[in-house]
């Protein structure tokens, strides 16, 4: 498929890279934006020549949130379906077997913070910032927020959508929002690297227990355990399950089959 505001890479080593490209837009979300993302994320986890996908972008900025030239003229029924639209690629990452790394520079602000937050892993340039910030120009962030408040709680979420404050790389971390936090100069190295480290895990491991979190995050504690333990005792009946316990023993790489 051809893209027109998304760049789609696959490397050797098994990662794709999805880069998000109107940088003099500070890659803002705009109705075709989103579209491709969202069907290039799921175009990749369809791919058997792709174990784990990256977000990035273009230019200055991670994402700027979503562009407002579209914001204007619309039914209420057509505002529905257009913001629907835009946040597709949000939900699109719970929908995926495949892990999603998002490598953050610059800003990562409204459904940019919001894709950093659906996204299973998110690594940032030190000096980058993010905030979800509508509500200075008096909008909101309530989409965005939702993945946002999976990963830091009530109070926390709430301050950010109510005050729509910009927050350093390391107090994002600190929130839950990052698992890590780089210089910037080491951000694309870091990133390839530990995109290249998980590739090499058991494909099926990585994608049942991706699944069964998500499957099981809003259950009741002991059904959370009984997901859980179904979907383990399906991946120790696999191939690769066998594969790996028995490459353990005889200290060798496991050859995953996918199977």
């Amino acid at each position: 498929m051809a893209y027109t505001h998304v760049i789609v890479e696959v490397s050797e080593r098994l990662v794709g890279t999805i880069t998000l490209n109107r940088p003099d837009e500070l890659n803002t979300f705009n109705s075709l934006m989103a579209g491709e993302l969202a069907s290039a994320l799921l175009t990749m986890d369809a791919d058997p020549a792709v174990r784990v996908v990256v977000i990035k972008g273009a230019g200055k900025a991670f994402c700027a949130g979503i562009d407002i030239n579209e914001l204007a003229d619309k039914s209420a029924m057509e505002y529905r379906q257009w913001i629907e639209h835009m946040e597709q690629p949000l939900l699109a990452v719970a929908r995926m077997k495949k892990p999603v790394i998002a490598q953050v520079h610059g800003v990562a602000v409204a459904n940019g913070m919001g894709l950093v937050a659906a996204a299973d892993l998110a690594i940032a340039a030190g000096n980058s910032k993010m905030g979800l910030t509508a509500i200075n120009v008096g909008l909101n962030c309530v989409g965005p927020v939702i993945p946002v408040a999976r990963c830091v709680g009530r109070k926390k979420a709430l301050e950010l959508l109510l005050f729509g404050e910009l927050i350093k790389a390391p107090e994002a971390q600190a929130m839950g929002l990052l698992n890590r936090v780089v210089e910037k100069e080491a951000l694309e190295a870091e990133t390839k690297t530990w995109a290249e480290l998980l590739a090499r895990k058991s494909p099926l491991a990585i994608q049942i227990a991706k699944k069964g979190f998500y499957a099981s995050e809003d259950l009741p504690y002991e059904r959370q355990f009984d997901l859980m333990n179904e979907a383990f005792a399906r991946l120790c009946t696999t191939q690769d399950a066998k594969e790996g316990v028995q490459a353990f023993f005889e200290k060798r790489n496991p050859r995953w089959q996918e199977r």
